[in-house]
């Protein structure tokens, strides 16, 4: 399943993206960091999302299902592109194969930054992913390693320069937060897009058996851990991100 800009030409500069978002499963990104993708988005920037399994495991919905819910997610947040990889939901590993697979959708889109899943959570591809994306943007940037796109054409060797990473279940303290006020709204939304998954008041399939994030208060534990979030820089909901390296500002004064 790929979502592509309505306007696309065939430039390869179309494809260079601002801000990508490697989750593990459809619904991930828009949990973890749906607010900032519609906060960009609405600057003008262009931001995407790469799903690397289909989710095929969850309890509720189908791979199928899920896939339809991505794309209209991904309409909601006025993504310019979206693929998914297609890796085996959790049983993907850490290793050469899967790595060399989102090594290619780095230096497809060469995104300024990339934002990934926590490091440590609850759900074990949570943690495998982020560590193998986090691993996967450094050898991104070596030349030798050699990957070749869709028409068999050597990549060009590129790098991130920021790698972010989700605070998920578990919490994590932040080492950036930022206030998605104005676009909760749209994240809410991209999250209920996902009608098989969690609570709408008319779920699809309501004899499906309940599950942790089908719970009508998972929603609202969302909400308030971006209430939480943007208690910390007085304002009404922000996003948490954790970073493997020390972040460095221009000016101190902004920061607040």
């Amino acid at each position: 399943m790929k979502l592509e800009a309505v306007n696309k030409k065939e430039d390869i500069n179309m494809l260079k993206l601002d801000l990508l978002v490697i989750a593990v499963h459809p619904d991930d990104a828009e949990l973890g960091a749906g607010g900032v993708m519609a906060k960009y988005v609405a600057e003008g920037k262009k931001v995407g999302i790469v799903d690397l399994t289909q989710g095929e495991l969850g309890t509720r919905g189908t791979a199928e299902t899920r896939a339809q819910e991505a794309k209209d997610a991904a309409t909601i947040l006025g993504l310019a592109t979206r693929e998914n990889l297609g890796l085996r939901d959790g049983f993907f590993e850490n290793a050469i194969e899967e790595k060399m697979a989102i090594i290619s959708a780095i230096r497809k889109y060469q995104p300024e930054i990339v934002i990934t899943n926590a490091i440590t959570d609850r759900h074990p591809d949570h943690g495998r992913a982020g560590q193998l994306v986090n691993e996967a943007c450094f050898l991104s940037g070596l030349r030798k390693v050699e990957t070749r796109d869709e028409n068999n054409h050597i990549q060009e060797a590129f790098r991130p320069r920021l790698v972010l990473q989700f605070v998920q279940d578990y919490y994590i303290k932040p080492d950036v937060v930022i206030d998605i006020t104005d676009y909760y709204t749209i994240k809410e939304k991209s999250i209920l897009a996902y009608k098989t998954q969690f609570y709408t008041g008319e779920n699809t399939n309501p004899d499906e058996p309940q599950t942790y994030i089908s719970n009508p208060d998972f929603m609202e534990s969302t909400a308030a851990r971006a209430r939480e979030f943007g208690r910390y820089i007085q304002t009404k909901y922000a996003e948490g991100f954790t970073s493997k390296k020390i972040l460095g500002v221009d000016d101190l004064f902004d920061l607040r």
